[in-house]
């Protein structure tokens, strides 16, 4: 059972959510909290596994409040605006949710959440596969499962881990953002985010500030869009 924590200055929203996981088999409510100070007070404290944090709230916004946490649980950003998915994954954070938030899009998000806590469990890692640059070993226990570069669409980091999306299926690797850099090629992947490497070749389209794979948005960087201007010949 997942122990979850509210953050939210809306009474109306704090209620739909705490409802919505007293509906819910796999997750419980350790905490609600109507503004963040308290909420910070709370989690220096207790553990949560969960953290349903809102972004606009008076004293501080929930995107400071993230920021200021040493060690922040699994986050889901809850908000009335579109605007703030970016900064989302600039913080990391593993889901967002816009209000008002219905009972699927909520129980998708606790999935998301569980799928990435077992796989984090699994304690997955990769091996080089030596000369040959079409593919990587990826070991899960004492199996050692071949995973062709050709099939991944793109890397995210999370923390301290790193989450492969494959058409295969998505793997969680301990380790850095930067560490999966050293292992994709460059001729076959670039980084365009802090948080995110892409497969070249998976690329549909670039916008102003994001990358489009598949049905993915993945924004870019300040710091890697020359690179990726290069790539596809934006002047």
């Amino acid at each position: 059972m997942l122990e979850c924590v509210i953050i939210d200055d809306e009474p109306l929203a704090r209620e739909l959510l705490a409802g919505y996981i007293g509906q819910h088999g796999a997750i419980e409510l350790a905490g609600t909290f109507n503004n963040a100070l308290e909420g910070m007070e709370f989690l220096k404290h207790h553990r949560a596994d969960v953290l349903f944090l809102d972004i606009e709230m008076p004293e501080i916004s929930g995107i400071d409040f993230l920021k200021a946490l040493p060690d922040p649980p699994i986050t889901v950003f809850t908000t009335a605006f579109r605007d703030y998915a970016f900064e989302g994954f600039e913080l990391g954070v593993i889901d967002f949710l816009l209000k008002p938030v219905s009972y699927d899009r909520f129980s998708k998000a606790v999935d998301k959440i569980r799928e990435f806590l077992s796989l984090e469990r699994s304690n997955a890692n990769l091996e080089t596969s030596g000369d040959i640059p079409t593919f990587i070993f990826v070991k899960s226990g004492v199996q050692k499962i071949k995973l062709f570069f050709a099939d991944v669409t793109h890397i995210q980091g999370l923390k301290d881990y790193a989450i492969i999306h494959a058409s295969t299926g998505r793997i969680v690797i301990k380790g850095s953002i930067k560490s999966m850099q050293a292992l994709f090629p460059e001729a076959l992947f670039i980084r365009v985010h802090k948080s995110f490497i892409v497969a070249k070749d998976k690329i549909r389209r670039v916008e102003r500030n994001k990358v489009i794979i598949a049905d993915q948005q993945i924004p870019i960087g300040r710091n890697y869009k020359e690179a990726l201007d290069k790539l596809i010949g934006r002047h």
